[in-house]
């Protein structure tokens, strides 16, 4: 129920401002709007006031704002409140700011949401220098090896992970051209096929950096409290061996009444701290708790917060056409389109970690469907404008019978494009694609 409710609550956002910026462009240049619904199919809940009848209808996929003399189909009057009355530029204002609202709005969520604070993993702005390599993994039976560092990815540069895992994630299952430098500063370019993990089949290398766990509490009267350990430090050594997040626990666990060397990082400089692990249950403790890898906390002020979701946004409508560009040459695999279903399962468990979470996806859908909605495909507003900018550059309307052809056949992408969607969906779904024999 929590996926639900968290899913109508995001669609319906969306839908809402993006519905909204078409109604009060229309009504700001004299366009009679006729309909305001959220949602489509029978209406469930329905109000009139002026010309417009606010409704809410019973499928929740979307929803729609119907101007007088909008449809070619229609007889039109010539009335001056009519929509195609209008001039060009005027039409384009209406349907430009249906997602011009949703770019919008993934910029001040994200504002908000920036403005709370957040703890950022601190390897992710650092050079993407191998760490670790999964057992079995594309990285390993490439030959990639600790200490070496990562330069490019399918002839793209990346100078740090976030950027490595930008650059891997669309191509899972695809052979990609990987250059690595060592530390001797020699470069080989190998030939790599990601992994697809998760049920959105991300691409993955099977690498990562070197992580060291961070205390983040130290419990008052505990061993570690004693010691002189404190919130913030991070552990790179127990007697002399480096650590991580997975052994940390292990070790302190069998080292009861044995002190142990702890060197950390506090600041700027590196201590060694004797700490003796003391038996709780059938445990020893040493009285932390903590991170698998080491946080910092970014707390921008209000202008700062704004330049930072601006920063966001662009680097994300960056990945929303490298992914856009990659279908088209079928670098990116169509098993990462997520649908009605997709999204409710992300916005449930977005919902679960908290509302930062859910609104940083929300932020990230509107500016989806802001960008998608303004593609040159027919029957999207995008289409729209694409068709009147034809128009305006023949310097002459078309008929009703070549836009009709022209919107069906953004029609059928469209549907394709539902139709992988949902299929993509569906697999998702263990019991259903336990019927699906072929996969």
């Amino acid at each position: 129920m929590n996926s639900l409710f968290a899913f109508l609550f995001v669609l319906g956002v969306l839908v809402f401002v993006h519905e909204l910026g078409h109604f009060l462009a229309a009504r700001r240049l004299g366009v009679r709007v006729l309909t305001f619904s959220l949602g489509f199919g029978p209406k469930i809940l329905k109000f009139t006031r002026g010309d417009t009848e606010y409704c809410v209808s019973v499928i929740p996929l979307g929803g729609y704002v119907k101007m007088a003399g909008e449809n070619p189909e229609e007889e039109r009057t010539g009335a001056p409140d009519e929509f195609m009355s209008k001039t060009k530029w005027e039409r384009f204002q209406v349907l430009f700011m249906g997602p011009a609202m949703n770019l919008i709005l993934a910029v001040f969520v994200m504002w908000a949401v920036l403005y709370q604070g957040a703890e950022v993993p601190v390897f992710e702005s650092q050079p993407p220098i191998v760490g670790r390599v999964v057992e079995d993994s594309p990285a390993e039976r490439a030959g990639i090896g600790l200490g070496e560092q990562i330069i490019s990815v399918a002839g793209r540069t990346v100078s740090t992970w976030d950027e490595l895992f930008v650059a891997v994630m669309p191509r899972a299952e695809r052979e990609v051209q990987v250059v690595v430098r060592g530390a001797d500063g020699g470069e080989r370019t190998l030939l790599v096929t990601p992994d697809a993990r998760t049920e959105f089949s991300m691409g993955d290398l099977g690498i990562g950096p070197e992580l060291h766990p961070q205390i983040v509490q130290v419990n008052p009267g505990g061993a570690a409290d004693q010691a002189g350990l404190e919130a913030g430090d991070v552990i790179y050594e127990i007697d002399g061996e480096a650590i991580s997040g997975e052994d940390l626990v292990p070790r302190i666990s069998g080292s009861a009444g044995t002190s142990l060397s702890f060197t950390v990082q506090r600041g700027e400089q590196m201590q060694h701290i004797p700490v003796t692990p003391v038996m709780s249950g059938d445990r020893a403790l040493i009285g932390v708790q903590f991170k698998a890898f080491e946080v910092r906390v970014v707390e921008p002020g209000f202008i700062e917060a704004f330049q930072m979701s601006l920063e966001r946004n662009y680097e994300w409508s960056g990945l929303i056409f490298q992914t856009l560009w990659g279908l088209l040459t079928t670098e990116t695999s169509p098993q990462q389109l997520v649908g009605p279903l997709g999204i409710a399962q992300l916005s449930g468990g977005a919902a679960e970690l908290g509302w930062v979470a859910l609104f940083s996806l929300m932020s990230m859908i509107s500016l989806n469907l802001g960008i998608i909605n303004l593609l040159p495909i027919p029957v999207l507003d995008g289409g729209h404008i694409f068709i009147m900018a034809m128009e305006g550059v023949s310097r002459r309307d078309f008929s009703v019978r070549v836009k009709e052809r022209m919107l069906f056949g953004g029609f059928v992408i469209l549907m394709m494009l539902m139709v992988t969607v949902i299929y993509n969906d569906l697999t998702r779904i263990d019991w259903i694609e336990a019927l699906m024999p072929w996969r």
